[in-house]
């Protein structure tokens, strides 16, 4: 038991550690502007963003709405297809999967172009907003003392730099409290500050200017008859001294000494209103002295940012962030600090890029400078968005994980068609990809379209969030998602006459093939039973159980889905050369270092392999690892990072992690190895990605601290690099427990438990087990 006396000194020791030389560092700074988009900070209060290149004559400052969307609503369901179900399904179980593979290909995917159509649509830049300045004859090119910075702390770039005599700051945020984008321009000489303001995107816009008011408003392309949907954009300004008049399409400010621009955009998205909003949303930002609408947009961005406080030694000082990643790069011994800045910029990107109420996080975040973003901007349901919502609860941002609860959500009605229509089963499905008009569909090519892992999948993180809060009253919300996603599971599967096991028919492994054992040299993606799906129906039955034993409801259904577990293939079968296998057949792959490591969902995000409790599975699936490689795009990386760290070897972890932060400037496509981290901290797949910083935020919590196997771990996969000293603040553990805990010489010296009640739990310190009390919270 742990008394009053242990909480006091485990206090006392947390004190010891300098966590605010740790947050004095929290930021990215650089001596010289962006030069490309990929260079840019990145701001974000969970619907609009803003990144600004900060140039000394051209500052090009992108801009974005999470909501801007192209495409529409689609019906691409083949309601037919289920008629070539017994065909498939009978090629398979004999072998034929080729075979198999062409008649789906042919009868058994969405109708039309799919995601490479217009209606599909895409995540869109919302434009640019177009600082142009004029130093009055003296030589910019000149400038000096440039420094530019990102305060993870108060969610605030800057840049200041001299031109002449004169130094000039430049301040943005995008305001968590008055939801508008805010930059102000200021000179410490009286009237130095000439500049115009435009704004444009690359099409389908209208820009004018009114009562010195900048607008910008368009209709994007629905794919149908071009009526898609609707934006509009206003900037104003308030200028100290000088003089504001238009020309043409653009603001122009002469001999200002402080220029304040505030800018409103909205769309028409779930918001019929969306034009009045954006003039009140301008009006309510300009009314407020500059200082207030600050300090309330840093009050209510520290209420999340401020949860977690991580220290783990010293950094190097004074060097800015490009030459830092190098420096790690070369050396990751030498800068203790920056796995902290990388975690902890990673729960800033967590707050910036989505909020309750809106949409989760895409492929990247909220930030895009394209009209057609890579892969166009949306969510991947075989990993990417799942990655994207990884780290929320045990970093301490629960709530951000309720926007993708509702993207589900919205996805069990047309859910409910696709199965009918492809499987004549009952529930709902999703497959590979969605987008914000709720596609369920099988995409346009059954090598990775109809992979249908997608829906269960996306179960484990709404499941997550119950099990980090153990909040009774959402678990009975999305209890009929859960229960739908199992009842589709539950009504396809059928008998493989070789093994005896229930399986998915036709399944595949996310993106990836065989070689076909007939040696005729022919590949495919088809075939039955993939491990993925035997991981995620195993851990779907038994929460959907755990969840009708805890409400009360659906005895039958439970009892439907304990037989069923004893009736699917396990978690894991290790092949002939010790690996876990990728499909129930020991298959040779076609490419061994594939990017996608599917099969060892059951090591992360499910439990189904553990260290200590699947002993063979876990050094299974370390082989399989090991076979896989270290390389890959920036989230595949990420992801083994993770997996690592389930395995308790903290320093293959951190290998991986140290694998992820290699520099990378490319932006072209990338299927395989080369990824890394852009400038900007942002992760490269490439191009931009944003879960490979969310999978890399996860891994670090996952080497800190671990709860998915009925107990508090700490320090489960601590590196060598992360032994000497080190401190945590507030991360979180299943249960709704909330953790701090100091270590010196990889051993823990200190640590404390709170949670809403004082409740016993079970915790691993120093590789010993004990059951304590944990003491209640303040809040």
């Amino acid at each position: 038991m742990t008394s009053k006396k242990t909480f006091v000194l485990a206090a006392l020791l947390l004190m010891l550690f300098d966590f605010s030389y740790a947050q004095k560092l929290l930021q990215l700074h650089y001596g010289k502007p962006a030069a490309n988009w990929e260079q840019t900070l990145p701001l974000g209060n969970g619907r609009l963003g803003m990144m600004p290149t900060s140039g000394i004559i051209d500052d090009k400052i992108t801009l974005n709405d999470i909501t801007l969307w192209s495409g529409s609503p689609q019906d691409a369901n083949n309601y037919d297809a289920y008629k070539k179900l017994p065909e498939i399904k009978a090629l398979l179980l004999a072998g034929k999967n080729v075979e198999a593979q062409n008649l789906i290909d042919k009868d058994f995917v969405c109708k039309g172009p799919g995601s490479g159509g217009k209606q599909w649509g895409c995540f869109q830049i919302l434009g640019n907003l177009n600082l142009k300045f004029d130093y009055g004859g003296a030589d910019a090119s000149a400038y000096s003392n440039y420094r530019r910075r990102l305060s993870l702390n108060n969610a605030i770039a800057t840049a200041t730099y001299k031109v002449g005599s004169t130094t000039y700051t430049r301040e943005y945020f995008t305001s968590f409290s008055g939801d508008v984008d805010v930059i102000r321009l200021t000179a410490d000489q009286p009237g130095k500050l000439n500049l115009s303001i435009g704004l444009d995107r690359p099409e389908r816009f209208v820009t004018s200017v009114k009562n010195n008011t900048l607008q910008m408003e368009g209709r994007l392309d629905n794919g149908t008859d071009g009526k898609g949907m609707q934006y509009i954009a206003n900037a104003k300004v308030k200028l100290n001294g000088g003089s504001l008049s238009a020309n043409d399409d653009k603001l122009v400010i002469r001999n200002a000494t402080s220029v304040i621009i505030y800018l409103s955009a909205t769309t028409d998205f779930r918001d019929v209103n969306f034009k009045a909003l954006m003039a009140k949303n301008l009006s309510a930002a300009m009314l407020k002295p500059y200082e207030q609408l600050k300090k309330e947009h840093v009050a209510k961005f520290q209420k999340l940012f401020n949860r977690v406080q991580i220290d783990l030694g010293k950094a190097v000082d004074d060097v800015t962030t490009d030459q830092r990643l190098l420096s790690f790069h070369n050396n990751p011994d030498a800068d203790k600090l920056l796995p902290v800045l990388f975690y902890q910029f990673g729960r800033y990107l967590n707050i910036c890029s989505t909020r309750v109420g809106l949409l989760p996080p895409n492929l990247q975040g909220l930030w895009a400078d394209q009209t057609h973003t890579p892969w166009n901007g949306d969510y991947h349901l075989d990993v990417n968005v799942q990655m994207n919502h990884f780290p929320v609860e045990v970093s301490n941002l629960s709530e951000l994980n309720l926007p993708l609860v509702e993207l589900v959500r919205g996805l069990v009605k047309p859910g409910e068609r696709t199965a009918k229509a492809y499987y004549n089963a009952d529930g709902w499905v999703a497959h590979v990809i969605t987008n914000v008009w709720g596609w369920t569909e099988p995409g346009e090519s059954a090598s990775w379209g109809v992979t249908k892992a997608g829906s269960g999948w996306l179960c484990s993180n709404l499941w997550d969030h119950y099990a980090f809060t153990d909040d009774k009253a959402y678990l009975k919300g999305i209890y009929p998602i859960l229960k739908g996603s199992a009842q589709f599971y539950n009504s396809i599967l059928v008998k493989d006459p070789k093994s005896g096991y229930m399986v998915t028919a036709p399944s595949s492994s996310p993106e990836n093939s065989f070689m076909m054992p007939d040696g005729s040299g022919r590949h495919a993606s088809i075939c039955i039973g993939a491990t993925i799906d035997n991981q995620i129906m195993r851990e779907l039955f038994a929460n959907v159980i755990t969840a009708s034993e805890t409400l009360g409801i659906d005895a039958d259904f439970r009892a439907q889905l304990k037989k069923r577990l004893t009736e699917i293939p396990p978690a894991g079968i290790i092949s002939k050369d010790g690996r876990i296998q990728e499909w129930l057949e020991d298959y040779a792959e076609t490419e061994p270092t594939h990017r996608h490591v599917s099969h060892l969902y059951g090591v992360y995000p499910a439990s189904e392999i553990t260290a200590d409790g699947t002993p063979e599975l876990a050094e299974a699936a370390r082989k399989t690892l090991n076979v896989r490689g270290d390389d890959g795009p920036s989230w595949s990386i990420a992801y083994k990072q993770l997996f690592w760290a389930r395995l308790h070897d903290g320093n293959r972890a951190f290998k991986l992690f140290h694998e992820l932060m290699k520099p990378v400037t490319s932006t072209g496509i990338n299927y395989s190895a080369g990824g890394g981290i852009y400038p900007n901290l942002l992760s490269a797949g490439p191009p931009f990605q944003i879960d490979g910083n969310f999978g890399a935020e996860a891994g670090i919590a996952e080497m800190l601290i671990q709860s998915h196997e009925g107990y508090i771990n700490l320090l489960p996969a601590i590196p060598d690099a992360w032994k000497a000293q080190g401190s945590v603040k507030g991360l979180k553990a299943r249960g709704n427990f909330t953790v701090d805990f100091a270590w010196k010489d990889g051993k823990i010296i200190s640590y404390q438990i709170t949670s809403p009640q004082a409740k016993k739990v079970k915790i691993k310190v120093n590789g010993k087990f004990a059951i304590v009390n944990s003491r209640k919270s303040l809040s």
